[in-house]
């Protein structure tokens, strides 16, 4: 585990390549190419921003689910399942289907689309829409994580609480801001902290169903990195950019450590 770490450091000083032989130091050459390199920047920008539109919704849809199936739906098991099945789905499955979903011809979303009379959507060709595309299918697939956390945290909390709120005459909504959410607060910073990290390193989903297109307009940091080294060849350069990004989930990760610890 250390040597690889190690050597991947040392490889992020070099020119080191998959297609010429030898390997020269080069020192902080390749953290200078990677700060003025524009393609850097865009592609962490747009990780940037696929984990703002999707960690907010995976938290709030989550939470809601968690409380809908906690507060005596009918059918608990079966909504259970319903929510955190697609999570144990493969990313091959999960892309199989929702690429079927997004054809553009005789896809299900440009069926409901045109249904109501608005133009066919370029789910995964238009370049203002396709993250939100990869946005939508990332809450589907991964917030019955998110909603199981949720909901054993609701299932531990002692009922005594929900009684003496009730006792003081506190309604269902009264009670669900006053105790239900404080109570929540550790879980709500571990699933945003987990949230914000697994945003942050997407790749799987839109590497199989956008390559980063189009456009580039959805290529994230990892993807990027992989290009890079394997497209590319630059294995040395793309070593100092991946831990550059290292260090960027290192300081975010401190940060809401640093959050969550001052709230409590």
């Amino acid at each position: 585990m250390v040597w690889p770490i190690v050597y991947g450091i040392w490889m992020s000083f070099t020119d080191e390549s998959l297609s010429l032989r030898g390997t020269s130091f080069v020192g902080f050459d390749n953290y200078a190419e990677a700060f003025g390199d524009p393609d850097v920047w865009s592609s962490l920008g747009n990780t940037v921003f696929f984990t703002l539109i999707s960690s907010v919704p995976l938290v709030v849809i989550a939470l809601a689910m968690a409380l809908l199936v906690h507060t005596g739906l009918a059918g608990q098991w079966v909504w259970r399942l319903a929510f955190f099945a697609p999570y144990l789905l493969p990313v091959t499955v999960v892309t199989l289907i929702w690429s079927w979903l997004y054809q553009p011809d005789l896809g299900l979303g440009n069926e409901l689309v045109t249904a109501i009379g608005l133009e066919p959507v370029g789910w995964l060709s238009d370049e203002s829409v396709a993250m939100w595309s990869m946005a939508v299918l990332t809450i589907w697939w991964t917030v019955g994580f998110n909603f199981l956390l949720y909901l054993a945290a609701l299932q531990s909390l002692p009922d005594s609480l929900h009684e003496a709120a009730a006792l003081d005459g506190a309604g269902a909504w009264r009670r669900l801001w006053s105790v239900v959410l404080p109570q929540l607060r550790r879980t709500t910073g571990l699933v945003v902290m987990l949230q914000i990290l697994a945003s942050l390193k997407v790749f799987d989903q839109i590497y199989i169903l956008t390559k980063g297109g189009p456009n580039e307009s959805t290529r994230p940091i990892l993807e990027y990195i992989y290009d890079v080294g394997f497209t590319g060849y630059r294995l040395g350069y793309a070593s100092s950019i991946s831990y550059l990004f290292f260090a960027i989930v290192i300081i975010v990760s401190i940060a809401q450590l640093r959050f969550f610890r001052q709230g409590d």
